[in-house]
């Protein structure tokens, strides 16, 4: 009598879509073999694999492939995938939730792996000449999640549990409340740059360990990135000056939403004190902006991406402002503090020159002190033009104080 093979039911479908297209290609493509590990200690992870090689290194192609126990299978093709097309990513999303179907998987998540640049988006794609904004990435995810219900019914309650930002600055008030409009319930990324490799593919172990405890997944997970070292000895780096687990829950965010318009409509109607707007933009040129490293170029939007914790408490403690704007800083700072699951921060950061994060504990909100911070890459990187920031009232708001 043959005996009946039942299949294995894992916890986690972790997708990976990487977007070598790009200079990052050699170093980003370590997250592939950290997978094979991981997932050949772990069988209760598999991963689904969109993986672009750059032309810089030879023909530029696509491989689709699953990893399972440590083993990988290949879908045979030589095309190559537009990785900041919209389109492509949401039948990316599909596919994993089609495979997280197959093996009844508890949770799925996807990882983006390129380069990121905060609310103005990411995945930059080389041979296409293109950069995926953050909207769209956002509602690319959506989308994915709408094919999958549309081809298998049976199955249309799964969702995109969380997303892994390996990628720069998107640990963001903007990109948290697009995924959080697009259904996901937990993101994980750094508000600063990275250090490619960036996010060591163990993370995928903490999810997959800690499905029912988002604390101890949210602390396991910073935990992975903020020890992760690449290189060995005085050559050694590690990938994250700050890195953080939020919390997307929509009341949470919808929270966020209404304080932090309350306090940028109480900074609009200001705009005419002159005493208040000094000590505002005092307040905010204390809090220094994202891209901390001395190559930096002073036109780079990300200076006026700021801690939005560190902002609102310093907003909130100023004498010099009246109790109503105060009041209004805190309820905002005590809403984006709820988002916060588990964070990390380096005190000195070698890679960036010893810079000092411990002000980046949870994500930034973009806030400028000058005409030219506001948007100095639009339209190709924009940083304004996305549901949160229309949400907020911030542009009164930056008028009132840039």
């Amino acid at each position: 009598m043959e005996a009946v093979r039942v299949p294995i039911r894992r916890a986690l479908e972790f997708g990976i879509y990487r977007d070598g297209d790009n200079n990052l290609d050699v170093s980003q493509s370590a997250v592939l073999h950290q997978a094979r590990t991981v997932s050949a200690e772990n069988p209760a992870i598999a991963f689904t694999v969109e993986d672009t090689s750059s032309s810089a290194y030879g023909a530029a192609t696509t491989r689709r492939a699953t990893i399972q126990d440590g083993s990988e299978t290949f879908e045979q093709r030589d095309s190559l995938d537009d990785m900041a097309s919209p389109k492509n990513l949401a039948q990316f999303v599909a596919r994993t939730l089609d495979n997280a179907e197959t093996i009844g998987a508890r949770q799925t998540w996807i990882e983006l792996v390129d380069h990121g640049a905060g609310d103005g988006g990411g995945l930059e794609a080389d041979s296409f000449k293109q950069l995926m904004p953050m909207p769209q990435i956002a509602q690319a995810i959506a989308d994915g999640v709408k094919l999958h219900a549309q081809a298998h019914p049976e199955d249309a309650s799964r969702t995109v549990d969380g997303v892994v930002a390996n990628q720069c600055l998107m640990a963001s008030l903007g990109f948290a409340d697009a995924l959080s409009h697009a259904g996901v319930k937990w993101l994980a990324a750094s508000p600063e740059t990275m250090v490619s490799p960036g996010v060591p593919s163990s993370v995928a172990d903490a999810i997959a360990k800690n499905l029912d405890a988002p604390n101890a997944m949210g602390a396991a997970v910073v935990h992975d990135v903020m020890q992760q070292t690449y290189g060995a000895g005085s050559f050694g780096w590690k990938p994250a000056a700050a890195f953080d687990v939020l919390d997307l829950d929509p009341r949470k965010r919808q929270a966020v939403e209404r304080d932090v318009r309350a306090l940028n409509d109480a900074i609009a109607a200001r705009s005419g004190d002159a005493a208040t707007i000094a000590a505002l933009r005092q307040d905010a040129s204390s809090i220094a902006g994202m891209v901390r490293f001395h190559e930096a170029t002073p036109d780079m939007p990300w200076h006026a991406d700021r801690p939005a914790l560190a902002l609102y408490g310093t907003l909130a403690s100023d004498g010099r402002l009246d109790p109503q704007l105060r009041n209004a800083a805190a309820r905002a700072g005590k809403s984006v503090r709820a988002l916060v699951v588990a964070h990390g921060e380096s005190s000195s950061f070698e890679p960036f020159d010893g810079s000092d994060y411990r002000d980046a504990a949870g994500p930034t909100v973009h806030f400028p002190l000058s005409e030219k911070q506001i948007d100095p890459w639009a339209p190709r990187i924009t940083e304004t033009r996305n549901r949160f920031f229309k949400e907020t009232d911030a542009a009164p708001a930056e008028r009132a104080v840039a």
